[in-house]
């Protein structure tokens, strides 16, 4: 995987020829620049655009910033995107009392799965083998059960979706169902002494595991009132990723 990122490294800045962002350069006062990039994308792509500097500065009067001029400093242009984080998307998920109690619900349950699974994945084969399992170094043996678990997994998505609309689990039943039988796969994977018993728990895990995932994608947006569930997918988001970091901490200095 690093020498393929190298390539793309490599291919990114040598061979493409890619174009800065003219958002970027208007917002740091650059418009010459800008309007340079915008006739050589237009020109990439067969096109002719006829936009001039003095376009982006009627633009600018109509808005009412031709007046006074605005400040392009890295500083500014930092403390204008910041000021969209003002909470007013933040209150709405906790607004009411069942509010409070599915964010908060959610952002724990994220943050849960951002701890079990890295920590899961990062000591189960120290487990394994302080507890006399046996294991097979073939790069063959690695890649085919890699193989393996991703396409048992596959079918789990499909079946999330046909599962969530029977009345009889539903979203709630089937996210219940699901989330313990992974942790019975997971408890059940600590048993294997062989690589092949550990792979058939696996596929138990990695089938029930892509279930639960395809309803918690589905149902944490849901639960958000409408406008505001970017930023409550981005809380639960982050609520998962800071656990999952916590674990790479953990592990290091184990």
């Amino acid at each position: 995987m690093g020498g393929v990122m190298m390539v793309m490294w490599i291919l990114r800045f040598f061979v493409f020829n890619l174009q800065e962002s003219p958002k970027y350069l208007m917002g740091r006062g650059r418009d010459e620049e800008a309007v340079a990039v915008v006739h050589r994308v237009a020109a990439f792509n067969g096109k002719t655009s006829r936009l001039t500097v003095e376009h982006l500065k009627e633009a600018e009067e109509l808005a009412g910033e031709g007046k006074e001029k605005m400040d392009v400093s890295a500083r500014a242009a930092v403390k204008r995107t910041l000021a969209i984080f003002d909470g007013s998307h933040v209150k709405p998920l906790f607004a009411t009392r069942k509010l409070v109690y599915s964010t908060t619900i959610l952002i724990i349950l994220w943050a849960l799965i951002g701890l079990a699974f890295p920590l899961y994945n990062g000591f189960v084969t120290y487990f394994l083998e302080t507890r006399g399992a046996s294991g097979s170094n073939s790069l063959y043996i690695t890649y085919r059960n890699q193989v393996i678990l991703s396409v048992i997994g596959v079918p789990g998505a499909l079946m999330a979706g046909y599962l969530v609309e029977m009345p009889l689990l539903g979203r709630r039943g089937t996210l219940a169902v699901f989330t313990a039988l992974t942790g019975i796969f997971i408890l059940a994977s600590t048993t294997a002494r062989s690589s092949n018993a550990y792979l058939g728990w696996n596929c138990g895990y990695s089938y029930t595991s892509n279930v639960m995932y395809g309803v918690l994608y589905a149902i944490s947006p849901e639960l958000f009132p409408t406008k505001d569930r970017g930023t409550g997918n981005a809380i639960v988001s982050t609520a998962n990723r800071v656990f999952g970091i916590m674990v790479g901490a953990y592990i290091g200095f184990s």
